[in-house]
């Protein structure tokens, strides 16, 4: 199929094209730049969008479920209907996020993830769903006083040894993994990690300043839901916030639906990390475009109302989606569209070092048309949703 796609503006890698043309053939783009300046070839479909922005479709590299399921679920259905939910609030790539949970269940979750990751990176079917790029392992190695709703009986101490057998039952497939830099064994870890090309986020974490600090020299690069599950910032110890913060080359997540992280603090954190270090995520579960009640995160019972998720009274991750942070961080901040998208296309794509997050010639037709105001019009995945 071959399909020419126009808008108001296109917003990749940091820059806006005004007017732009978008050559798309068999789910790959062939051309980009301004309608002014390109022909449209005989035998190409066009497809307007006059008042819309053209961005790359978005990375979502924190999330543990939607519509009802769970990614380390066992239901071999269940990603696929996390995936066209995704692909509904603009998301074509993510990493399926595990929680810390018994070591034989964290272990066959990791075999199906990597079968679905493998299978993902070598279809060339052009199907209207977020693909898998990799695993965010989000424990078990992780502080006891951060811990945050991981059941504590299953967190456990760095250790390489239990880190290999989860690489291997992932088959290499792990691309993010939140590790405690204080826990005895840490620092280890995480120069192992890093030899093997895995993205170190340090975060679940009760760790002084000078101790992320020396994760951060080992390699580390991001931090995991900046503020929640972390030792609090304190002007003569700043802590793993305030290292985080001031660290120049540290990318760092937020979840940015007001209920983890209030307006001000956001603020703050984007004027910290600004445009290039800063990336939304979601941290979503299995809640997430359902309606109020009971719903599972890994191997433990939320309960979500109103908005807000939690377990035994503390907050078990979200039910935002992608698309609602853009639009929350311009209601909150003023920033602009254009500002926002790279927080959700090419700087997380950036963190773990995934060939997505952009649109230019020979990369898949994975795209996201909106409003001037963030709503999601039209989401494309390998030039699926075009039709």
């Amino acid at each position: 199929m071959k399909i020419a796609l126009t808008a108001s503006v296109c917003v990749t890698s940091g820059a806006c094209t005004p007017n732009p043309l978008i050559l798309i053939e068999d789910g790959i783009i062939v051309k980009l730049g301004r309608r002014s300046e390109l022909e449209i070839p005989g035998g190409f479909e066009l497809r307007e969008f006059p008042d819309a922005v053209i961005a790359p479709g978005f990375v979502d590299i924190h999330i543990h479920g939607g519509a009802g399921h769970d990614v380390m679920e066992a239901d071999e259905a269940a990603l696929g209907l996390i995936e066209r939910h995704l692909a509904k609030t603009g998301v074509t790539t993510y990493l399926p996020t595990t929680v810390t949970a018994p070591l034989d269940t964290t272990l066959r979750a990791l075999e199906r993830l990597a079968t679905a990751v493998e299978t993902a990176a070598q279809s060339t079917e052009g199907t209207l769903r977020a693909r898998p790029a990799g695993i965010h392992l989000e424990g078990p190695f992780i502080s006891h006083q951060k811990r945050g709703v991981h059941p504590p009986e299953h967190i456990q101490p760095p250790s390489i040894e239990l880190f290999d057998r989860m690489w291997q039952a992932a088959r290499g497939q792990i691309k993010l993994m939140t590790v405690a830099p204080e826990v005895p064994g840490a620092i280890e870890l995480v120069e192992e990690a890093v030899r093997r090309g895995v993205c170190v986020s340090i975060g679940h974490s009760n760790a002084e300043s000078e101790t992320a600090l020396r994760a951060i020299r080992a390699g580390a690069r991001h931090a995991t839901h900046t503020f929640n599950a972390m030792r609090a910032f304190d002007h003569r110890e700043p802590g793993i916030i305030g290292a985080v913060l001031s660290s120049a080359h540290t990318y760092a997540e937020i979840i940015a639906d007001g209920i983890h992280v209030a307006p001000a603090a956001l603020s703050m954190f984007l004027r910290c990390k600004g445009v290039d270090r800063a990336v939304l995520v979601t941290d979503a579960m299995s809640a997430t475009g359902m309606p109020d009640g009971t719903y599972q995160l890994g191997s433990f019972a939320v309960e979500v109302k109103d908005g807000v998720a939690l377990s035994e009274g503390k907050l078990a991750g979200s039910v935002l989606t992608l698309d609602a942070a853009v639009r929350n961080v311009m209601a909150f901040t003023g920033w602009e569209l254009h500002d926002a998208l790279p927080l959700v296309t090419r700087n997380p794509a950036a963190v773990v070092g995934l060939n997505c997050g952009k649109l230019e010639p020979g990369s898949p037709a994975d795209l996201v048309v909106l409003s001037p105001t963030g709503n999601v019009l039209r989401t494309v995945s390998r030039g699926a949703g075009l039709n």
